[in-house]
C-alpha cells in the first residue's frame, strides 16, 4: 500500500512538474505560434459564436502571395476534400481521412454556409458558419465547443494567414484536464504549424510573385 501511494504521489509531482514547466516555457508559443501581439488581440469573424472559450489559439504565417491565390487552399479544406496539408499519417492513424492535396481540386471549391463534414467516426462535425470571399472563412463544431477560424490579411510583405481556435472543454477531472494541457495543445501546435506552412508552400508555388524561388520550411 505505502509503495502505490508513493508512486501515485510520484506521478502526481510529476505531472504537475510537467505542467508548471510548459506553463512557463512552452505555452505561449504554443498557442500564439507565429502570431503578433495586434493579431492575438484582433477581433476576428467568429468570436462571436463562442464567447467565453477555456482556450483560445492563435497562430499565423506571412505567404508571398495575394489572397486569391490562397483562399482557394482554405475552400477545399477538409477530409475527403483538400486533406488538411498537415501530417496525414498523423491524422489518418487516428481514422480522419486525410490526403493532403497538392493542386486547387475545382470540384471542391463551391463551399456554402451551412456545408457540413466529420472529422473522423468519433470526432466532430464541423459546419462552415462564415464565408467573407479571400478574407474569413469560419467553421463551428456542431456541439458548440469549437470554432475554428482563418483571416486574410494582406500587408506590405506579404499575405498574413492568421488561424484562430476557441475551445470550451467539457467539465472533466484533473486527468483529462492535464492530458489536454501537456498532450493536446502541443499536439495542436505541431500539426497547424505544419498546416500553414503547408498552405504557404503551396499557395507560393502557384503565385505570379514567386518564380523559381526554393521552399524554405519554416523554423519555430
Amino acid at each position: 500500500m505505502k509503495t502505490t501511494t508513493a508512486i501515485t504521489v510520484g506521478t502526481a509531482t510529476y505531472l504537475a512538474g510537467l505542467a508548471v514547466g510548459y506553463q512557463l516555457l512552452l505555452r505561449r508559443k504554443c498557442l500564439m505560434w507565429g502570431a503578433t501581439t495586434d493579431e492575438v488581440a484582433r477581433i476576428m469573424p467568429g468570436d462571436e459564436l463562442l464567447a467565453d472559450p477555456d482556450i483560445v489559439a492563435t497562430r499565423a504565417i506571412t505567404i508571398d502571395a495575394e489572397t486569391t491565390a490562397i483562399w482557394p487552399w482554405l475552400v477545399q479544406l477538409g477530409p475527403g476534400r483538400g486533406g488538411a496539408y498537415t501530417y496525414d499519417w498523423i491524422e489518418n492513424l487516428l481514422g480522419l481521412n486525410m490526403h493532403s492535396a497538392d493542386k486547387i481540386l475545382p470540384e471542391f471549391q463551391n463551399l456554402t454556409v451551412g456545408d457540413t463534414f466529420e472529422l473522423g467516426k468519433s470526432g466532430p462535425r464541423l459546419r462552415v458558419a462564415t464565408i467573407e470571399p479571400e478574407h474569413a472563412l469560419v467553421f463551428v463544431s456542431t456541439d458548440g465547443h469549437w470554432v475554428w477560424a482563418f483571416g486574410l490579411y494582406p500587408g506590405t510583405e506579404g499575405t498574413r494567414l492568421v488561424s484562430r481556435n476557441r475551445i470550451t472543454l467539457p467539465d472533466s477531472g484533473l486527468p483529462t484536464r492535464l492530458f489536454n494541457r501537456l498532450i493536446m495543445e502541443p499536439g495542436s501546435w505541431i500539426m497547424e504549424r505544419k498546416m500553414l506552412i503547408g498552405i504557404q508552400q503551396r499557395a507560393e508555388r502557384g503565385s505570379t510573385s514567386v518564380i523559381d524561388r526554393p521552399i524554405a520550411v519554416q523554423a519555430g
